[in-house]
Formats: structure tokens, sequence, C-alpha cells
């Protein structure tokens, strides 16, 4: 009781002023002279001004609130979302392999793409079956779009594959229904060209690109792409094929390897 006292005698200037403070808003309050009441209209005035900006400044706090709300509510739902498309392209590409080993006179091996390749100045991917599973070196790759590359290096449970857009790749192919022949290779990893075709065979864009079997690792008839477009190179009895090739070599998931040698399919 002392402590409180003693408390007391040291506020008392502050506990004079609130008790005055309350003692004057109850006479307010509870007086009906009219000039009280004029009174009490322009307190309630003064005590709203002074209000407004800490209401103001809630309703910001609020709305910060419900924004972050939202923003989070759609972030999820763009994560859902993403999440669906890539199992549906999944499903789908997966379906299409399915089909394809069962139409296949081929002995193929499945496997998944684990890793994009980090040797330098090679375009590649790794695929997580290896030589325990009836993979060599040199061995043809494809989806059931085309054909992407070969094996180059193989260890007992992975390889790395070499894709087709790989600067140092290269790849006989026969362009249909003229017959014509030639090498495809890939220039600067974006544009996939057939060179050295003679200038006098007809060829037209949509015509079909695939394997044409002068190859000891490509099974001839093995889809490549089809003709973008043909020009003619100037001083010359050439022309220049462009190929667009069907997979997206950015975002395929899974792969067959070809395990037939070529004499034991014919």
């Amino acid at each position: 009781m002392f402590s409180i006292y003693l408390s007391i005698v040291k506020h008392k200037d502050h506990f004079t002023f609130a008790i005055s403070i309350l003692l004057s808003s109850f006479l307010l309050l509870n007086n009906d002279n009219p000039r009280m009441s004029i009174l009490r209209g322009k307190s309630a005035e003064i005590v709203a001004f002074l209000s407004s900006p800490f209401t103001w400044v809630q309703s910001l706090v609020f709305l910060e609130k419900e924004n972050q709300l939202l923003r989070e509510k759609n972030l999820l739902l763009s994560l859902k979302i993403e999440s669906m498309l890539n199992l549906d392209n999944k499903n789908k590409e997966l379906l299409e392999m399915l089909d394809f080993k069962k139409e296949t006179e081929l002995t193929i091996k499945p496997a998944k793409v684990v890793n994009k390749g980090i040797q330098p100045n090679l375009l590649s991917v790794i695929i997580n079956s290896g030589s325990l599973d009836g993979i060599k070196n040199n061995q043809a790759v494809l989806t059931p779009k085309g054909v992407i590359g070969k094996t180059i290096n193989t260890s007992d449970k992975a390889t790395i594959i070499q894709l087709i857009s790989d600067s140092n790749f290269r790849i006989s192919v026969r362009i249909l229904p003229s017959g014509a022949t030639g090498i495809l290779r890939f220039l600067n990893g974006e544009t996939a060209q057939i060179r050295e075709v003679q200038k006098n065979i007809p060829i037209s864009i949509g015509d079909k690109v695939v394997t044409s079997g002068f190859s000891d690792i490509y099974h001839p008839g093995l889809p490549v792409g089809t003709v973008a477009g043909v020009y003619a190179e100037r001083g010359s009895f050439q022309k220049i094929v462009n190929v667009s090739l069907p997979n997206d070599l950015s975002s395929f998931q899974y792969v067959f390897v070809i395990i037939d040698k070529i004499n034991e399919v014919d």
C-alpha cells in the first residue's frame, strides 16, 4: 500500500489530469443544457477528425493484408494449374511411348532423361539406363516423333546421349517422296540443314525427312523431320534444304534406345 501511495504522490499531476478529464466527460455527457449539447456535438466532431488518420491507417493495413492473401491464393492457383499441365503433358508423352512400342518391330529400350549433359561443347542428356540394360555406345535414340540422337558414353546404369542439335552431330537422311539424300546437321544449335542436294530434284515444303539407312547406327526410314524451306545455292547445281524437327529438344522426358543391330532387323 505504501508503494502505491508513493507512486500516486510521484505522479500526482498525471492522476489529477486523468481524474479531471473523466469528471469533465461525465458532466459533459450528462448535462441537458442546450449549450452543452452543442459542445458535445463539437467535441464529437473533433474526436472524429482526430481519429480519422488512425482509421485510414487501419484501412490501409487491412487492404494490404487482403492483397497479400489474394497474391498467395493466385500463386497457389498458378502452381496447381502448372502442375496439372505438366502432368497432362507427361501422360500424353507416356501414351505416345506406349503406342510406339506396340507398333514398332524394333527391339527398343525405354529410358527416362534424368539430367542434362555437363560436358562443354556438347549438347547432351543423361538417361537412367546403361550397359546392364543392353545399351551400348553408338545406338540410335528416338522418341515416337523422331530421332533425337545417339548413345556415346555408357556406364552400368546411365548413358550420355549426344543430341541431334549438337553442332558436331551428323546423320544421313532421305527426303520423301523424291528420294534425295544428304547429310543433316545443325547450324548454331538452331537450324537443321541438308546441303549438297541436287538442284534438279523436286523438293517441297512439308516433305518428310527420314534416315537413309546408309549407316551402321540408324535403321532406314526412322522419322527425322519435315522440309521447312528450300534454297538454291548461288553459282552451284545444288540447293540447301532446311528441316523442322518434330521434337522439342528442351522438354522431352522419355526416350527409346534401339537395341537391334542393323542386320538383325531385315
